[in-house]
């Protein structure tokens, strides 16, 4: 595994600093795209520099020492600190050992998890040395000759033996106290064990992953698609040895057994860094775990590719086009609604405009965009960032959760004084929203003047293409479904193969219900007309509810009508004068 420390902003410090030219950087940038090689590489490819001036120049910009390891002869005792397998992947390869401090040449110094990862396999403190990637091969040949190729470990390789070693292991120490959970944490076994349970849960595309401990077993489970599936999970004996390599990960208190923590890290897989929030919960039989992943490459910062239909797309970027006013986002948790909240962000963001957002906690990070995690317990709450935010003149606020009537409060003023304001609310639909802040006390006229456009939406999974079903729909089901009675309507249902694990759905899409505030709505509020009325003047107007956006992706083959009804309400009471 190859680690790329040259990006953009280096090339820049080389520009500056009269290493290279902007025309070089043009080519090496380009070239980068077409071939993929690591800049280093394409650099002394280019013979724009030297080997010496370009470790030397990462030296300085990384703040650490640089080494040619094939110019050393290290004890064998220290290159066997680090087995050859771990070596080979992860291209570390160690050089010196001076009391507990191990000094190990790495291509990326900065890579915190690999250090760390080193340091549990050898229980020392590690300097890195950064060397660049042609000599590092060399010295892992040279000192490894008889490692074979390293391949990634699957969620496939057996857990029973790395659980044996663990219990070999808590059986020559019997202690529960602190410090041998953190010895246990730190042991390769525990470790393995750890990262082939994140690893299965990123090769099936999970949200979410969770380690629940009963009084004689635990439960592994991860959310698939937005459905829960078990997954083999290990024995009850190491549940505290890997709740506490989860802490050690996400820098959480070990010793604190008794209340929530949060934290979260980072990890990589497959060249691509994988964002990990991690929350603890203390049960009756342990602490629980739930790790949510943020896979940046399986998601997507984009309405079309998100599933909004292309008129969708039209009025939310036309919506947020507007240079002031606030929209809103609602659905339960797991909606997607941050996700979407981005996409908007991807749209409008551009060197013009100062975006700031603040949450809690930051899901994705963005380059160009300023954020602020809430941190309650230093007083640093919603309303508080929201007040230090708007003397920072900011063009665009995205809020992640509007919670209370005092962030609701500044959320409507920042909208009327020129700001665009992004947030999202925990309701069922776009009209329950409205009511919801009047409920808050949220004046209608306040409400009329600072709202733009209110979005409620829901995640269907999708068919798997390789083995769904058709099926035609008969009169009473078309009738039903409020569907033209004179076409003929092919609906599909899930099958299962091997190809979605049985389970006949792979991925998800958007279905939506956008409420944009016209005139004829806006006078309804001012009079605070019923939820029920609201809809269906919106409805008259050309809006989709849920149902009927779901019912139109079944109708296309997307998803299936049983997936629609699980995750909608019906429209029945609901019924649009012709």
């Amino acid at each position: 595994m190859s680690s790329e420390v040259i990006d953009r902003r280096t090339l820049n410090t080389m520009v500056k600093l009269g290493l290279l030219k902007e025309d070089q950087v043009q080519v090496l940038v380009e070239e980068k795209k077409n071939s993929g090689e690591l800049m280093s590489e394409l650099i002394l490819k280019r013979n724009f520099l030297s080997e010496v001036q370009i470790i030397s120049f990462l030296a300085a910009e990384f703040k650490c020492a640089s080494i040619n390891p094939n110019h050393f002869i290290p004890d064998e005792g220290v290159v066997h600190l680090i087995p050859a397998a771990f070596a080979h992947k992860n291209r570390a390869l160690p050089i010196s050992k001076h009391n507990d401090v191990l000094t190990v040449a790495v291509e990326n110094p900065i890579d915190l998890v690999l250090l760390d990862d080193i340091k549990a396999i050898t229980n020392m403190k590690v300097r890195p040395a950064i060397t660049l990637h042609r000599e590092m091969t060399m010295a892992l040949k040279r000192f490894y000759p008889e490692a074979e190729t390293v391949q990634e470990e699957g969620s496939g390789e057996a857990i029973e033996e790395l659980v044996r070693i663990v219990q070999e292991q808590k059986n020559q120490d019997s202690q529960s106290d602190t410090v041998s959970l953190l010895r246990q944490a730190q042991e390769t076994p525990v470790i393995k064990i750890a990262n082939l349970l994140l690893l299965d849960a990123i090769r099936r595309k999970s949200s979410d992953l969770f380690i629940e401990p009963w009084e004689n077993s635990m439960r592994v489970r991860c959310r698939v698609d937005g459905v829960l599936e078990e997954i083999p999970s290990p024995p009850k004996a190491i549940g505290s040895a890997l709740v506490s390599r989860f802490k050690v990960m996400s820098q959480l208190n070990i010793a604190e057994r008794r209340i929530p923590q949060d934290g979260r890290f980072k990890i990589k897989v497959q060249d691509r860094e994988v964002d990990v929030r991690v929350s603890i919960l203390p049960s009756s039989f342990g602490e629980k775990v739930c790790l949510r992943i943020l896979d940046k490459k399986s998601q997507a910062h984009d309405l079309e590719r998100l599933g909004f239909t292309e008129k969708d797309v039209k009025i939310i970027q036309g919506c947020s086009s507007k240079p002031h006013g606030m929209i809103l986002v609602t659905g339960p948790t797991g909606s997607g609604k941050t996700t979407t909240l981005y996409a908007i962000l991807e749209f409008l963001q551009s060197p013009e405009k100062n975006i700031t957002t603040v949450e809690d906690p930051v899901e994705y990070e963005v380059d160009g965009i300023n954020q602020v995690n809430v941190r309650e317990l230093i007083g640093l709450t919603f309303p508080a960032a929201l007040r230090s935010i708007l003397r920072q003149d900011p063009d665009i606020i995205l809020i992640g959760e509007i919670r209370d009537l005092v962030t609701m409060d500044i959320a409507i003023k920042a909208a009327l004084t020129g700001h665009l304001v992004l947030s999202t609310l925990h309701t069922n639909d776009t009209t329950g929203s409205i009511v919801r802040m009047m409920n808050m006390g949220i004046e209608p006229f306040l409400i009329t003047s600072s709202v733009i456009v209110v979005t409620a939406q829901r995640l269907v999974r999708k068919l798997c293409s390789n083995c769904k079903a058709g099926f035609k729909a008969d009169h009473d089901m078309i009738g039903r479904l409020n569907l033209d009675p004179k076409k003929g309507y092919t609906f599909y249902r899930a099958v299962g193969c091997s190809k979605c694990r049985s389970t006949g759905y792979k991925g998800r899409s958007v279905i939506s219900e956008i409420l944009a505030l016209s005139p004829e709505v806006k006078s309804l509020i001012l009079k605070r007309a019923p939820a029920d009325d609201i809809k269906q003047l919106a409805r008259k107007k050309g809006m989709s509810t849920l149902r009927e956006s779901g019912v139109l992706k079944a109708v296309e083959g997307e998803t299936s009508l049983d997936e629609v009804f699980r995750v909608t309400a019906g429209d029945q009471e609901l019924e649009v004068e012709s």
